[in-house]
């Protein structure tokens, strides 16, 4: 039996333009820029200039006239006034709140050999001659992570050849290739798993001595073949139970396996493993005699302004259309200019409101943790969460999260990143309440300056934690230890 019914529905929607500050939101200023350019290029009424003083008095003339024309006409002026003579589009990024332009300074760019050009190049010292074949070790080289591990299966390669290159081939082909790819430098690169890595680089070691091989190569090599899940997991016992070794022998074999490198990619120039990473400061916070002074880096923030191209055509349609109707083809082309120009206005006021946001957050952000920025002690951070600054600025708590998760400052201490200044409080033992950011602190010293051959357990540290005065249970340890990325006692166990 089919029923008919009505209800009323509370449905938020979000328009373009809110959709577009979100994604603007979390984009950092390293990579503002590209985005921004991106607009550029996908809309010409949209123009990077420096000239903000011109004014667009289009509609001078207009004010001048008595009236007449279609209604179309009166629509355009009203339009015009609106988006052009008014001019709310053009605007300057740089102001009070800026960094100097001569701050701006351009990150050097290193010129390197990439890995994988590393590696073409000793495939080509191989002298094959058949470029088929040459083509089957190119795209086991371009298989290659930025880690230098192998991870796609040998059917995978043997399928991409097939589809983007017309290349057939075998495993047991790519097999070959991957064994010879395997003797390459670095040592390790190319392998399929960690342990096959290590395997990789011992093997070599051992083939490169020129006498003896030491016992704790010969040791280290059965842990590596035969107890390699033992010694992951740091279960010595065992291992001395299998291999029949003393602790002494056991920790030279624990200490070549050590020396080699678990990312073998790391150890060439221009690996992405090994480049240099810089981070581009969103905020900057200065200490000028006691008074802290934010600006906004004014890198990758060009000025923007609706292209006076545009303009132009507006005003060309309004002097050729006075007195007369205008055609379908003329609507048509300035509803196009329309849309433009409002798009462009969109992405100049998201870019505006971007900039405020990040602003207002970053400062009252500053003048909650004023204690840390003027002295750089972690112990003085205040408890602070998202929900903290959102009531402060008037924004949600989403905005204030996009806003400080890919963001960073820098200061007199170094630059940070924003989400680590938020926290939960946790209290202590005389009713006083910290952040959990001293107590992470604390905790890592703690097991710093442990003994590592009797590493403490999340118990004894519990302990040691409440002997400091803190009120901490001993699963909420196990959750800072594992924020922290401590192993757990067991596996920080040395030797």
């Amino acid at each position: 039996m089919l029923k008919q019914s009505l209800s009323n529905k509370m449905l938020q929607k979000l328009s373009p333009q809110q959709i577009q500050l979100m994604k603007l939101l979390q984009i950092p200023t390293a990579t503002l820029d590209q985005r921004i350019k991106e607009e550029l290029e996908s809309n010409p009424a949209l123009d990077e200039g420096d000239d903000f003083n011109e004014v667009f008095d289009l509609n001078k003339e207009a004010e001048k006239e008595d009236g007449g024309g279609e209604d179309e006409n009166f629509e355009l002026d009203d339009y015009i006034k609106e988006y052009i003579e008014d001019d709310p589009s053009s605007y300057k990024m740089r102001m009070d709140n800026y960094a100097s332009i001569e701050d701006d300074k351009n990150i050097p760019v290193i010129v390197e050999n990439s890995l994988h050009e590393h590696l073409i190049r000793q495939l080509g010292m191989l002298n094959i001659e058949d470029d088929r074949l040459l083509q089957v070790g190119r795209q086991v080289i371009g298989s290659i992570d930025a880690d230098g591990y192998l991870r796609r299966e040998p059917v995978s390669i043997i399928d991409d050849l097939l589809f983007s290159q017309n290349i057939e081939s075998s495993k047991d082909e790519i097999e070959e290739m991957i064994s010879s790819v395997q003797r390459f430098d670095p040592p390790g690169i190319g392998a399929r798993h960690l342990q096959e890595c290590l395997q990789i680089q011992l093997r070599r070691s051992i083939e490169l001595e020129t006498g003896s091989i030491p016992k704790s190569k010969i040791i280290a090599q059965r842990i590596l073949d035969n107890h390699f899940e033992e010694f992951s997991k740091k279960h010595y016992i065992k291992l001395k139970k299998h291999l029949f070794v003393s602790d002494s022998e056991l920790k030279d074999a624990v200490d070549e396996i050590l020396k080699l490198n678990p990312k073998p990619a790391s150890g060439v120039e221009g690996s992405s493993s090994s480049s240099l990473n810089y981070i581009v400061p969103d905020f900057i916070i200065s200490n000028r005699e006691g008074e802290l002074e934010l600006t906004l880096n004014n890198r990758n923030a060009p000025d923007l302004r609706i292209n006076d191209q545009y303009k132009e055509m507006l005003s060309t349609y309004k002097d050729s259309t006075k007195g007369r109707k205008s055609t379908k083809k003329e609507r048509e082309a300035v509803m196009f200019i329309k849309q433009k120009i409002d798009s462009a206005k969109w992405f100049i006021d998201a870019i505006k409101q971007r900039q405020d946001t990040l602003y207002r957050t970053m400062y009252s952000i500053m003048q909650f943790q004023k204690e840390f920025f003027k002295t750089g002690d972690e112990v003085r951070l205040k408890p602070m969460i998202l929900k903290d600054i959102a009531e402060i600025t008037g924004l949600d708590i989403s905005t204030v999260s996009r806003v400080a998760n890919s963001k960073f400052v820098q200061t007199e201490f170094g630059t940070k990143r924003l989400k680590d200044f938020f926290s939960e409080s946790l209290q202590t033992q005389d009713g006083q309440e910290v952040s959990t950011l001293e107590v992470k602190n604390i905790l890592s010293r703690i097991v710093n300056s442990e003994n590592k051959r009797k590493p403490y357990s999340d118990e004894k540290l519990k302990d040691m934690l409440q002997d400091k005065g803190y009120n901490i249970a001993r699963r909420t340890v196990a959750k800072y230890r594992e924020q922290l990325n401590i192993p757990v006692a067991r596996l920080r166990k040395e030797l």
